[in-house]
């Protein structure tokens, strides 16, 4: 193994946030964000930084043939568009980014790689994303994990990026093979897999999903979610033995708030389905995310209706992350530029549809937390996961509810968050260091008090309670047992993450990715690897398969 090494620190102006516009009017006087770039992953394999700026070039895929190529990424009216040229194939064009400024923004957003696996499953890894499961080159470590339970499913939605219930085979691991890949998860060094998320298929139909749930709470994890379209979780019983066998969190689909959006993203009215689910994660105490697939021209006039939703049930929901449409097989130039939807469009209908959030200013990629993370692992002495993706993969805002009159307020408009955030990467480098004393640690969070701006807070939010409310984000156990609002106050996660098609790929934002697939070769697979570009999904499943009919929902018998 490698000793770690790092460059020299790169110096990185930070854009204003509305707290900066309120108090601070001119961004020219902030200071740098300085960050620590290593040079090579725990494993030797060299790290290219993070590029930025515009123009500049990438490594992409053909959406034809999958061949590696180059593109060129580039502002164009106000727009990021990515172009690409195979060969054999012609030309492609997409837009990656409806807003170049906040495109920019992101990139400033970016604090360093993390150093990937000190054992990764695929030794002497040279090209990705084929040499993928994962290798030497990934420089992320696994923030959430995926499980797929089988690719059978209760419904057959339109949009499904898992072709769930229509493959013509069965993919349902056994309990056994459910443990090797739990173990494996568990197994990553230096920081161990502890976040997973049953997923498929619809995981609550495989016919072991409790002993499942149950397996997982006993080999370690500390937080057990589900992928679900939450038809089986309508049923109270079925929920509370779920609840009671270690699930925690729901990643539920949640489209719109009318039945003419599920119709046509899902095949059903699933909307009273939907908020039986939300009570009975109320009756249970689990927690629910919303995913919403957006698809513009479908519901993206709903993404302001389904913050709401989520604000007015804030007690069971805990976050929203919406999911852009990928597009996968072939489709026309003229459909996809008409049917694409950014992360910056994303940002621009919450502000526009709700009114609470500037579509620019409050907006931050998740990757930004990283220093949150390192300062929490050097005062407990031990790794924490930590979300150190590319900063185009995601973006996301936390908003801080009053229970009493629901009113939400972006996090960013009462607090400094960039000094915050610096400051939090300037004290991880000293708690990490080891005449670091156990007072000092109360003194380095007392020491962010500076940032929280009390006049601008919502009501009753203390600087105390924000700092047990951001304990309460990494330790799950206390953000559940402050159910009652007293140690740790409502927050609500708004965010995007734009999974990657053939159109928008790009192999830099591969080598980061930190939500990974554990599968039953005993291998894990990136987000965007397992489910576009090589397509590690449809190989995975069909190497651990029977053939299978979809109609009886029977396994073929193979011919005499």
């Amino acid at each position: 193994m490698s000793t770690q090494t790092l460059s020299p620190e790169v110096n990185i102006p930070i854009f204003p946030t509305n707290l900066d516009q309120q108090k601070q009017p001119s961004p020219t006087k902030r200071p740098t964000l300085r960050i620590l770039q290593p040079d090579v992953t725990y494993t030797g394999s060299p790290i290219q930084p993070l590029q930025k700026g515009l123009p500049k070039q990438t490594e992409s895929l053909c959406p034809e043939c999958n061949g590696v190529i180059r593109a060129d990424i580039f502002a164009d009216d106000g727009k990021v568009v990515m172009e690409k040229s195979c060969a054999q194939h012609g030309s492609f064009r997409d837009i990656i980014f409806s807003d170049v400024e906040l495109y920019l923004k992101m990139e400033e957003w970016n604090f360093g790689d993390n150093l990937g696996l000190a054992n990764p499953q695929v030794e002497g890894g040279k090209s990705c994303p084929d040499d993928c499961g994962l290798c030497g080159m990934h420089t992320s470590h696994t923030a959430l994990a995926n499980v797929d339970l089988t690719n059978r499913c209760n419904l057959t939605c339109p949009v499904c990026f898992a072709n769930a219930n229509v493959a013509g085979y069965l993919y349902e691991p056994s309990v056994e093979q459910i443990r090797g890949m739990l173990q494996t998860l568990r197994g990553e060094r230096p920081v161990d897999g502890r976040v997973v998320q049953f997923s498929g298929g619809e995981p609550t139909i495989h016919p072991q999903f409790f002993e499942i749930l149950s397996m997982a709470r006993e080999m370690g994890f500390t937080h057990i979610q589900a992928a679900t379209n939450g038809i089986e979780l309508a049923n109270l019983e079925f929920a509370r033995k779920a609840k009671d066998a270690g699930l925690a969190t729901l990643y539920l689909q949640f489209d719109g708030v009318s039945d003419d959006v599920y119709l046509r993203t899902r095949g059903r009215a699933l909307l009273e389905t939907k908020m039986r689910v939300i009570e009975n994660c109320r009756a249970t105490g689990m927690k629910i995310v919303f995913v919403p697939t957006i698809v513009k021209g479908v519901n993206d006039h709903q993404v302001g209706d389904i913050v709401r939703c989520a604000i007015d049930n804030v007690d069971t929901v805990s976050g929203i992350s919406f999911q852009p449409v990928a597009f996968t097989g072939r489709i026309a130039k003229h459909e996809l530029l008409a049917k694409r939807f950014t992360l910056s469009d994303l940002a621009r209908c919450v502000s526009e549809q709700t009114g609470i959030t500037d579509a620019r200013a409050d907006w931050f990629p998740l990757a930004c937390v990283t220093p949150f993370s390192k300062l929490t692992a050097a005062l407990r002495g031990t790794g924490v996961p930590t979300i150190s993706s590319h900063p185009h993969c995601s973006l996301g805002t936390y908003f801080f509810v009053d229970e009493k009159s629901k009113k939400a307020v972006p996090i960013t408009q009462f607090v400094d968050v960039p000094n915050m955030l610096q400051d939090m990467e300037e004290l991880s480098r000293s708690a990490g260091k080891a005449r670091f004393k156990l007072y000092s640690k109360v003194k380095a969070w007392n020491s962010l008090q500076k940032h929280f701006k009390q006049q601008l807070a919502p009501p009753g939010l203390t600087f105390t309670k924000f700092l047990q409310t951001l304990q309460g984000m990494t330790n799950k156990k206390l953000g559940r047992d402050g159910k009652d609002g007293t140690f740790t106050y409502r927050t609500l996660l708004v965010a995007g993450m734009h999974f990657q098609d053939a159109y928008n790929y790009d192999i830099a934002r591969v080598k980061r990715c930190v939500i990974h697939y554990a599968t039953p070769d005993g291998k894990l697979y990136p987000f965007c690897t397992y489910n576009s570009g090589p397509c590690y999904r449809e190989k995975i499943e069909r190497q651990f398969s029977v053939p299978w009919n979809p109609k009886t929902q029977q396994p073929i018998a193979p011919s005499s």
